[in-house]
This record gives structure tokens, sequence and C-alpha cells, in this order.
């Protein structure tokens, strides 16, 4: 008992210490509160009111597996975590609080893992991702009933700054597993990118539909949420996609009959998947952190028919990037489809996002890279 007062007090003075450094509080928190904050080494303070707790552990997503912790209980009931250098870029995370997920109070929520999800904002330096003193494209919600799925679908919209003076080009965004059509709009900073880059004359003015990644019937929602689950759903999306989206898109928005279609991770597969059945509708395919489902040694593109853009006269352009401290299994995914692209001499880009994870910096790099190059 007296050694766990000890180590006790030990961790407390640390905790003292570290928070005496000069932080800055996180981009991510809400509004009149303090914490967490972030130094320029990318240390990083929690401060949370759990009184009752016995145990407190920092815990989250992809960049976050690496970190290690100091927590302390103080007096008044609050845990207060000091941080090792954390990864750059945004992270989900969350406390195991006496073995319960639960979010950090302080901060906005964030729609990932299939729930709200407390975020964190590490400075990567970069600003292409800020808003600035441009003029500002709008993102609208809007939904249509799908016979597909015998449901209403519902999907965000961005409009380009000179949304009404002319026809535009449209990309169809899709998002990853356990996130929604919010993703692209919060996580992704997409108006703030796509503003940027339209007012340094750097990309083609566009209009981006954030459509959602499941397209489930009835039926199909009872089936067991694995692989062939998302298979059935990224055909019935395929479907959806051809026969209802585009056709609402090019009735109701001023659009010139160019398209193109990316997503990440998941979203990635169903990027290709569908711009390879349709290689004539897509002048160009995206895929941020690519995925392949089901797919077997003998052959990886069984379920999805990346054949197709070979024999395509009018041949896609090809997109594909990935984070440098991604999983071994994603680097394994992009292996396969840039051999396959390269054994076929099909040309293509490759873009690798220095620093960082399976995270959504990856993803807001690679949508900077991929909006430079399409509609030109």
């Amino acid at each position: 008992m007296q050694n766990l007062k000890i180590i006790t007090s030990i961790l407390g003075l640390c905790s003292v210490l570290v928070f005496s450094q000069d932080y800055k509080t996180s981009s991510t928190v809400l509004k009149g509160k303090e914490f967490p904050k972030v130094d320029t080494e990318r240390k990083t303070q929690f401060k949370v009111y759990f009184p009752e707790a016995k145990s407190v552990v920092l815990d989250g997503g992809d960049g976050m597996k690496n970190v290690k912790s100091v927590i302390a209980k103080d007096k008044d009931g609050f845990w207060n975590v000091s941080t090792s250098p954390m990864g750059i870029g945004f992270h989900y995370y969350w406390f195991n609080v006496d073995g319960k997920r639960t979010n950090d109070p302080n901060t906005e929520l964030y729609f990932g893992y299939g729930q709200p999800t407390s975020g964190i904002e590490i400075p990567s330096g970069e600003d292409f991702f800020f808003e600035k003193n441009v003029k500002h494209g709008k993102i609208i919600n809007d939904s249509l009933s799908s016979k597909i799925t015998s449901g209403k679908r519902n999907f965000k919209v961005y409009l380009p700054p000179n949304y009404g003076t002319e026809n535009f080009p449209v990309l169809y965004l899709y998002h990853g597993t356990g996130e929604d059509i919010t993703g692209w709009e919060k996580q992704g900073y997409i108006r703030n990118i796509l503003d940027n880059l339209f007012a340094e004359q750097k990309a083609k003015e566009m209009i981006v539909v954030m459509d959602y990644g499941v397209a489930l019937n009835p039926e199909q929602e009872k089936m067991p949420d694995d692989y062939p689950r998302t298979v059935v759903s990224t055909k019935n999306l395929d479907k959806i996609v051809v026969q209802e989206l585009i056709p609402y898109i090019e009735k109701k928005y001023k659009t010139d009959g160019k398209k193109s279609i990316a997503g990440l991770s998941r979203g990635s597969y169903q990027a290709m998947l569908i711009g390879a059945n349709h290689p004539e509708l897509f002048s160009a395919i995206g895929s941020f952190s690519p995925v392949i489902y089901e797919g077997t040694e003998s052959q990886p593109f069984k379920e999805l028919p990346i054949s197709n853009l070979l024999k395509s006269k009018q041949k896609p352009f090809f997109f594909i990037g990935i984070g440098e401290k991604e999983d071994v299994k994603f680097f394994e995914y992009n292996k396969t489809i840039i051999n396959y692209l390269n054994q076929n001499k099909y040309p293509y880009s490759q873009y690798k996002s220095p620093q960082t994870y399976h995270e959504w910096l990856t993803w807001r790099r690679c949508l900077y890279q991929f909006a430079q190059k399409v509609f030109r």
C-alpha cells in the first residue's frame, strides 16, 4: 500500500511538471473548453472529470496505437493524462473508464467506428485544409428514394464557389467503414480543400456528391456484418449510382456530363468496382488506402472487375494513394493493384502520404492530389 502511494505521488508529480509546459488547445475542443492541448513536440494533455472512476485508460484509432501515456487522478476527481509525442493528423480517441468506452466530454464528436467518437487534431504544419479568405462553396443535404434498397438515401452535395454561372463536372465520393456522409465534410475538411484549390487555380471547379457507403435492402440488412455483406452492398451501390443517383444529380444540378469516382478504405473498393464496371461513364477513379474484398491468392480480383479497365477505349485515369504508416495489409492491397496495372501497362498515378496512418490526414492529402489531376 505504501509503495502504491509513492507511485501515485510520482505520477502526480510528473503530471504537474508536464502540465506546466507551453501547450496550445486543440482545434477540436468544444467552445469554452481548455483540453486537450498539444505542444510543439506533439505531446498531448487531456483532463477529464470522472470522479467515481477507479481506472481510466486512453485508447483510440490507428494513430493512437503506439501512444504512451502517464495518467494520474487528482483530489478533485479529474484525471490528468500526458502522452508521448503523437503522429500528425486527425485521430479518433476515447477513454476506457472502468472498462467502459467513454468519449471525452471536452471535444467535438465525429462519426467514426460506427458511433459518435472524440477526435483530436495534431498539427502537421500544413494549411491546405484550413479555411482561408477565398470564395467559398457550400455543402447542402439532399436525398432520393431508392427502389433498389426500398428506402430513402441521404447524401451531401458540395457546390463550388461559382456554381450557377456554368455547368460543372461531378465527383462521386465515398467514406470508409464505420463512418457516414458527414466524414468528408467534418473530418475531411473537403470544403476548405476544394475552395483553396479553386482559388489558387490548381484544380477545375467541380460538384462533389458525398454518398452513403451502405446499400442494403431490408432483407440484406439481416446478413452478418462481414466481407460478403460488403460485396453485396457495393454491388447494390453500383446499381444505385448508375440507375438512380447519376440521373437524379444530372437532372437537378447544373452538370456538364463529366464524372469521376473516388473513395477511402472501403470506399476505395466501391469506387474501383463501380468505376471499373462503367469505364465509359467515369474519366477518373481514385483509390485512397485501397482495399480488396473477397479476393483469393489465385483470384485477387474475384469480386473486383478491374480487368474491364484494360478493355476500355476510354482508359479512365487511375489514382492510388496510401499513408506511409498504414498497416501492412493496406500495402499488400496497394501492391496487388499496382503489380496488376504494371503487368498490363495500364497508366496510373501513385501517391504516398508522409508520416500518416489509415486516418483522415492521409485521405485529405489524397483528395488534394487527386482533385488537381481530374477533369483537365
